[in-house]
């Protein structure tokens, strides 16, 4: 059997998060699937599996179903296959946030930076006038990245803060472009540095999930694998599964 894979999330106001968490489990335990949720009052970010008319489904009742009320219609979502079950068990969480920062200024809701389509990515990266920022951890780098990217060496999100404030202080009247596996660590990067005073601040939009699905192998900038946060490891272009060895040179 084959699953289909949702790397989704979506920043809106969930007062009510604590109140949404069991039955948003009861959901999931409906359609079978399986995976990781967080819930915020900032909203909902997570990577869940299942078969794919269950999880069609799934996906159907949080956009439009009773539970969100609508709250997620605008869910952002990276959709991939795994041959087999990707998640072993079903885990939805509160959180104070869905994706962890620890900047209250930092608010994707009210701004974040210009998004970056794929097919503009490259030509972007390309100019001498950019710096190029990969918000992901220092695991996930030596797996594959973008040519020329920063690695910040962080080992957790939260240490972007000061990796910003040592580091990209030059950068301030650049523009600066970032990137990130599906897009939701760039989110709250890029508000960070809109709120420390940069003024142009682009990511790429969908992340290198997005990157690596429409972007032919061919005129890709992108060098080695990316890894994904389930037991398939790693993804490469066409988002199929690739050896978890394979690094960027």
């Amino acid at each position: 059997m084959s699953y289909a894979v949702a790397a989704l999330y979506r920043f809106t106001s969930l007062p009510d998060a604590a109140a949404l968490q069991a039955p948003l489990r009861a959901l999931c335990e409906a359609h079978d699937v399986k995976g990781t949720i967080l819930l915020a009052q900032e909203g909902v970010n997570g990577t869940v599996a299942a078969p794919p008319a269950s999880l069609d489904a799934f996906l159907a009742e949080l956009r439009g179903g009773p539970l969100f009320a609508g709250r997620l219609d605008g869910l952002e979502l990276k959709l991939s296959t795994a041959a087999k079950a990707p998640f072993g068990r079903l885990k939805v969480k509160v959180k104070r946030e869905i994706v962890t920062l620890g900047d209250p200024a930092a608010d994707p809701s009210v701004r974040t930076g210009a998004y970056v389509a794929p097919a503009d990515w490259n030509a972007l990266i390309a100019r001498d006038d950019v710096v190029v920022v990969d918000v992901r951890n220092a695991f996930e780098v030596e797996m594959g990245s973008f040519e020329g990217a920063i690695d910040p060496r962080t080992r957790r999100f939260s240490d972007f803060k000061a990796f910003a404030a040592e580091r990209l202080g030059e950068a301030r009247g650049r523009t600066v472009a970032m990137f990130c596996t599906g897009g939701i660590r760039c989110e709250k990067a890029s508000a960070h540095l809109l709120a420390q005073g940069f003024s142009d601040v682009r990511q790429l939009k969908g992340g290198v999930l997005k990157y690596l699905e429409e972007v032919p192998p061919a005129e890709s900038r992108w060098r080695g694998t990316c890894f994904v946060f389930d037991d398939r490891i790693a993804l490469g272009h066409g988002l199929a599964e690739a050896p978890p060895r394979e690094t960027a040179p």
